[in-house]
């Protein structure tokens, strides 16, 4: 059961307890409620706009030490408070990058204003050291308490140091930051107290304030163990004079920051890994994609692999998600220390899909060298929970030059050839190869430009003529989708009706289709009554199985006022006998309707030839290479002619018209009728043509 989001109130509660735990806190509790209450406020109010909310982050860093919360670990629970409870409170309103950003703002400025108030203690204390060293001896006495009562109580670390960089002493605090990394800070030089990476910024500004060019710097610095510790300070720096205005020693006063540096970090890393595997994220493997793209070498290449499990969704649906997540783990495992053997990142892309990116490649050659390895890694059997797995995968390999592609294309480039790969059979690598991948953008472009095609008025429906042989006369029409697309120009069916059907746009695409015909179908009745041609239009077999056919197939005749014996349907011979769905409840209700049925790809499949008996078909339309033959001046090869006689006598024993499609001359057409076939589309029976070029057709008296 999902834990329902907190209450502002509740919220702000264990906010106050947080802080009163950690550290001492110099107000009522209802004080401190009450101003949480108002910070939250500002901060929810500025949850949609990126730089309202880095000012209400701000505005409340400093407000927390304006009421004296400066303890770190007060800073350190209401950081905390922020990261893991505000998206419970805003489930969904609260964006990763902007969850960050609000950190860095609440810390930077807490750090700020903390600087401002340390300075001003810097302050006391230098005036304390003048007023001690300047005034009478009991007035000196009275310096020197007020600047040891500074000295002693203040939460930041203190060291009093010489122009040359010596240590001459330390308040407790100071000793209690560095304690984990070094003792006796007395005697010591301050550049003992930075890494080496850090100490020159260091020794910078320590030799100015010792010049008298500067009287105070700031910088951040890092110190680190013996054992990986690291401490992160602020180190503030003030010149103290002599009464003759020269340089006499330094005050430096360091803040403890580790806790904030190490949180920051922790949010750094959550922004940019994948929180299952650990493995980089999209975000990361963006940046090192554009660092490896760089051509900072002359010649210089890269690869990437895009690998997809394959069967995954089924080790999921069997054996449970746990056990999903832990062969995911596994595998992003494997591919890291591979990955990382070739100086390469591995990222999770989402779901079961990962890229190792491999910089400075060497060569397809190489690379591929380097996916078999993986591929083999990969299908290493994995136990989880007592079951012993064994996967594969699919992989799509590019390897090129940096100055050849984008980021994007890169990316790109990789997803379609994965896709081959798993076409071409999967659980194996396929090669970016350029023209394949031409032709699967092209297919891409078509996709994601279908939606808007209907929209844009760039489809439209021509038809082809059906010739009767036995009168010769054109008795109806065959209807077909075409595109007029803006890049690629005019498109037919076939180069485009796939791609419907695998992004399930086919039952849009073929309803309008059946708007547009039964309009035109209508209009020619009302013009020419009789004459009037009967329209065609063939069903794909995922339009068969659309649920809502039947519903759509008697708005449209109703809202047309089309008669259904003036539309004929045809359907795919394969769709009738499929298992999905009931196609041929759907062929039963439209006879039923008064539309007339035909058969199209009639013979493709000789087992259904006799189940056609029981179903209230009229027609039937051959389609394929056999029947080319009958157009050549010596006649048909005796197997394609055999093979048109036996499906138009089985035709005939059904009680099936039969139709040849796409028959080019007029002798094609007379061996066909002496076999049988009693009507013909294609060049014989006339082009493709439109409405309005039918309509004047029929005017002229080309219809019957």
């Amino acid at each position: 059961m999902t834990a329902r989001p907190p209450s502002a109130d509740e919220f702000v509660r264990r906010w106050a307890r947080e802080i009163i735990r950690s550290s001492y806190v110099p107000m009522a509790r209802a004080d401190i409620e009450s101003f949480l209450h108002e910070r939250l406020g500002r901060v929810l109010a500025a949850l949609d706009d990126d730089e309202r909310l880095a000012g209400a982050g701000a505005e409340l860093g400093e407000q927390l030490v304006r009421v004296h919360f400066t303890s770190p670990a007060a800073l350190d629970r209401t950081l905390w408070m922020l990261g893991a409870e505000l998206p419970r409170l805003r489930p969904g309103a609260t964006r990763p990058d902007a969850l960050v950003a609000l950190l860095g703002a609440v810390a930077a400025g807490y750090a700020g204003q903390l600087r401002e108030q340390t300075l001003d203690e810097q302050e006391v204390v230098k005036r304390a050291v003048l007023q001690a060293r300047d005034a009478a001896e009991e007035a000196l006495r009275a310096s020197e308490a007020s600047f040891r009562a500074v000295f002693t109580s203040s939460p930041l670390g203190i060291a009093i140091v010489t122009l040359d960089g010596s240590i001459e002493e330390v308040n407790a605090p100071m000793e209690a930051i560095f304690e984990p990394v070094c003792q006796d800070l007395v005697g010591r030089s301050v550049f003992d107290l930075a890494d080496p990476d850090w100490v020159e910024e260091v020794v910078e500004f320590v030799e100015a304030l010792a010049a008298g060019e500067v009287d105070r710097f700031q910088s951040e610095t890092r110190l680190s163990g013996e054992d990986g510790a690291h401490i992160w300070t602020q180190v503030s720096a003030s010149l103290v004079r002599d009464p003759q205005g020269r340089p006499d020693y330094q005050v430096l006063l360091y803040e403890d920051i580790t806790d904030r540096h190490m949180l920051q970090e922790q949010f750094r890393r959550q922004a940019t890994h994948d929180p299952l595997t650990g493995l980089a994220n999209r975000t990361l493997l963006k940046t090192r994609l554009d660092e490896a793209l760089e051509p900072s070498v002359p010649g210089r290449r890269v690869g990437l692999c895009y690998f997809d499990l394959d069967g995954f969704k089924a080790i999921n649906d069997s054996l449970g998600h746990p056990i999903g997540d832990e062969l995911l783990r596994a595998m992003a495992q494997r591919l890291n220390a591979l990955a990382t053997m070739e100086s390469g990142l591995a990222a999770r892309m989402g779901g079961d899909e990962f890229v190792v990116l491999v910089p400075d490649s060497h060569g397809a050659a190489r690379l591929v060298e380097v996916v078999e390895h993986m591929l083999g890694e990969v299908t290493r059997p994995v136990s989880v929970q007592g079951h012993l797995l064994t996967a594969s995968a699919s992989v799509g390999v590019v390897e090129t030059a940096v100055a050849d592609t984008s980021p994007d294309e890169l990316l790109q480039d990789a997803d379609i050839t994965l896709y081959r790969a798993k076409n071409e059979g999967r659980a194996q690598w396929a090669l970016y190869d350029p023209a394949h991948n031409a032709l699967a953008k092209e297919r891409f472009l078509l996709s994601s430009a279908m939606p808007s095609a209907l929209h844009d008025h760039e489809l439209y429906v021509e038809y082809e003529p059906v010739l009767w042989l036995d009168t010769a006369a054109l008795v109806g029409v065959q209807a077909h989708l075409r595109w007029d697309h803006p890049e690629f120009g005019e498109l037919d069916a076939e180069d485009f009706l796939g791609l419907a059907e695998e992004t399930g746009l086919i039952s849009r695409l073929g309803t309008w289709m059946l708007e547009q015909v039964c309009a035109h179908a209508v209009h020619w009745q009302e013009r020419f009554g009789d004459r009037g041609p009967v329209a065609a239009v063939s069903l794909s077999t995922r339009q068969l199985r659309d649920p809502e056919l039947v519903a759509d197939m008697r708005r449209i005749l109703s809202a047309s006022g089309l008669a259904a014996g003036k539309l004929i349907i045809g359907v795919p011979e394969i769709a009738l006998f499929d298992q999905h769905g009931d196609p041929i409840d759907a062929v039963e209700i439209f006879a039923e309707m008064g539309l007339t049925l035909a058969v199209h790809d009639f013979g493709r499949d000789h087992r259904a030839v006799g189940r056609l008996k029981d179903l209230p078909l009229r027609a039937v339309r051959l389609t394929g290479a056999y029947l080319d033959g009958f157009a050549d001046p010596d006649g048909p090869e005796p197997l394609d002619e055999h093979l048109v006689s036996s499906l138009v006598g089985s035709a005939d024993l059904l009680g099936l018209a039969v139709v040849a499609n796409g028959v080019r001359t007029i002798e094609q057409a007379k061996r066909l009728r002496a076999l049988g076939v009693q009507g013909v589309t294609g060049p014989c029976a006339g082009g493709l043509a439109s409405a309005l070029e039918i309509e004047a057709m029929i005017a002229e008296g080309d219809l019957a």
